[in-house]
């Protein structure tokens, strides 16, 4: 056969050691901290076996046919409320668009905004996934500074006054991935003032905002926003099932238009029958209740993992304490390589995901990210009297 040409993105795309890692990961045998999964016992399976069979005796034939790009029109109704609801604020049906995962969002996000050498600002670290979404546009990334309570307005105004070729920013402002913060209400303001002066669109993803242990639910970037400058992502991968792959983008404007005609030519519409499965699943079920029950569980797992780190690990070690969704981030003295104790913890059947693939530029591998929603108790204080047993002997 002869040797395919490739497109120059594909030079953009390369194998992760972070696929490798959860290759390994499916070992049942290995303790993982890598993945962000939910936790597989609480799929509501019983549930969703009474809602598929409904849903074909009601509507089957409309449940298997090919849909509207947009999405179907009463999940997107209950989308918007339940946006209105929970983050303050004033979106309509006609402002929901049905994706494919989140992951999809982001990358015709990337596609519709992203020239070769443009920049995209971001969070520092940040959601490596989503780096992966925008590599295939070739973006250059600038990481604005970011501390306990968010990006800081400061560096942000410095560096969009810098860079004349800045065309996005990603942010993930509640229990970011990978650090588990979440930024302050004053904080939320600060930003939307700095890009009110600036002709720059900003993604907001939120996968993580309703799985919240304690405090109030902050407002949504997009609840301040009066422009139409922010995207705000949605999905029910965290707080129902992903392998439905049903998730949501909330636009407006051309942004929305020219968003459409993306995924109309990337799939046409996300799956029809999932969407019909989730409407009906909220229409008999309670999904604030399921949700209720996630967070419970999420957050015995994530109290169990803190204390034991702060017995097992050396005090040299720090780490986040999140107020909610799936991740908690360690920082090791700089001397260690978390890629290094990886090798070492593997051994011990033990997994994680080291700090460096967050960082777009490189740097910072003594740090680490850890979740703690998809291992049952048990097995996180073993895991974690594991990784403090390999930590403290790369120390020594």
């Amino acid at each position: 056969m002869n040797k395919c040409v490739f497109a120059e993105r594909m030079k953009n795309f390369q194998a992760s050691d972070i696929a490798a890692i959860l290759k390994v990961t499916a070992d049942p045998e290995i303790i993982s901290f890598a993945g962000g999964l939910p936790a597989p016992e609480l799929f509501p399976i019983e549930e969703l076996k009474e809602v598929v069979a409904q849903v074909l005796e009601k509507d089957g034939t409309k449940a298997l046919q090919y849909s509207t790009t947009e999405g179907y029109a009463p999940l997107r109704e209950k989308i918007a409320s339940r946006m209105n609801r929970k983050y303050q604020t004033r979106l309509e049906s006609g402002n929901i668009m049905i994706t494919t995962g989140s992951q999809q969002s982001l990358d015709l996000l990337g596609k519709m905004l992203i020239d070769d050498g443009d920049v995209v600002l971001c969070e520092s670290p940040t959601y490596l996934g989503a780096l992966s979404a925008f590599n295939g546009y070739n973006p250059r990334y600038v990481e604005v500074e970011t501390d306990d309570y968010g990006m800081v307005p400061e560096a942000l105004e410095e560096a969009l006054t810098r860079e004349k070729r800045a065309k996005a920013i990603y942010v993930i402002p509640d229990f970011q991935n990978p650090t588990g913060k979440t930024w302050t209400v004053e904080r939320r303001k600060a930003f939307m003032d700095v890009i009110s002066r600036y002709d720059i669109v900003v993604i907001e993803d939120n996968p993580y905002g309703e799985l919240r242990f304690k405090g109030e639910v902050p407002p949504s970037l997009k609840s301040f926003d009066k422009e139409g400058k922010v995207v705000l992502l949605g999905t029910f991968s965290k707080i129902f099932c992903p392998g439905m792959r049903i998730a949501w983008l909330c636009a407006d404007g051309d942004i929305y238009e020219k968003f459409a005609y993306l995924k109309q030519a990337a799939d046409l519409h996300s799956p029809t029958l999932s969407q019909y499965e989730i409407n009906a699943y909220i229409d008999m079920y309670d999904l604030d209740a399921h949700v209720a029950r996630l967070i419970d569980v999420y957050k015995k797992r994530c109290n169990v993992m803190i204390e034991t780190m702060k017995v097992e690990f050396p005090s040299s070690v720090s780490f986040t304490i999140p107020e909610g969704g799936l991740f908690t981030w360690a920082i090791l003295p700089e001397t260690l390589s978390a890629r290094d104790l990886l090798m070492t913890c593997l051994e011990k059947k033990v997994a994680f995901v080291p700090g460096g693939a967050f960082f777009p530029n490189g740097g910072h591998e003594n740090t680490l990210r850890l979740n703690y929603s998809n291992m049952p108790p048990e097995r996180i204080i073993r895991g974690i009297q594991l990784l403090g047993e390999a930590i403290k002997e790369h120390l020594r």
